[in-house]
Order: structure tokens, then sequence, then C-alpha cells
């Protein structure tokens, strides 16, 4: 199985997926670990990524993705997938779930206000939600509640 936290910048995937691969002993791949040092240095200054600049990165993901099938290792990966055909790319398999962590504008802009050393910062949060097409018929899970609740209800939705 393949697990595929997506949301904006700041929704907890990282946090969620590291979780969740600790409690399943599988493969952790934050999608963040990916991105060039010409997109890395773009958003830190603040600029959005484009399609174009992305489309190496989501070949990359779907390289992984397609590694982890071949070998029958199950893994999580962290990706912010906004767009449906982001999604689609990184459909790999029927094995391939999709996990969207939804939380509202303020409550992420809260959340990327106190981070620390990570190169996305919060200017970029409004373009995130302008390119964002919430999934339709994908698990969401709210991000207010806890960790412990929000990795336990993804593992009892996915029967895990």
């Amino acid at each position: 199985m393949i697990i595929i936290l997506m949301g904006v910048a700041g929704s907890g995937k990282t946090t969620v997926g590291r979780a969740l691969a600790n409690e399943l002993g599988w493969d952790f791949f934050d999608a963040d670990d990916f991105h060039s040092p010409e997109n890395r240095e773009k958003m830190s200054r603040g600029i959005a990524l484009t399609d174009a600049d992305r489309a190496d990165w989501l070949q990359d993901l779907q390289a992984v993705l397609k590694k982890s099938t071949q070998s029958g290792r199950s893994c999580i990966l962290a990706c912010s997938a906004l767009k449906e055909k982001y999604r689609k790319l990184l459909y790999v398999s029927k094995d391939v779930h999709f996990v969207y962590l939804r939380g509202t504008y303020r409550q992420i802009l809260k959340r990327l206000t106190r981070r620390k050393a990570h190169f996305v910062p919060p200017s970029l949060l409004a373009s995130q939600f302008e390119t964002l097409e919430e999934p339709k018929g994908q698990l969401t899970i709210d991000i207010r509640f806890p960790l412990k609740q929000i990795v336990q209800t993804i593992r009892k939705e996915l029967k895990l």
C-alpha cells in the first residue's frame, strides 16, 4: 500500500507521515526532499512554483512510488499534490490511497509562522490555497485534531 498525505504547506503532512510510518514500520518519503535546489531557492524567496517547475519533481516522486510498488514495500509519501493532474501522476497503482489533511487558512498560517528552518515561507500560503484542487472521494481529515487521533483515524479508515 502507498499512502500519500496531501495538503497545503503547514498542514502536517510530514509530522503525520513520520508518526504513521513509525507505527506501521513502513518507509517514509518527504516530497520536499526531492525538490531541486532551484525550486527550493525560488520558494524561499516567496515565489510560487509553476507546473513547469514541478514537472521533474513529480516525475521523481512517481519513480519512487513505482520502485516501492515493484519491490512490494509499503510506504508513505508526504506531498502537497495540490492539483488533480499531480495526483493522477502519483497514482501509480490501485494500492495508492490519498489522505487529505485539510485546515483553514488561519489555522495553517498560525502553524507556518511558528515553523523554523523550512524553506517555504508563510507568504506562499495564499498561492497554495489558490492552487489547491480539493480531492473528491478521498479520505479527508481535519487538522485540528491531535496527531495521535489523526494517525488512529487513518489506520481505522484504511484498515491498517
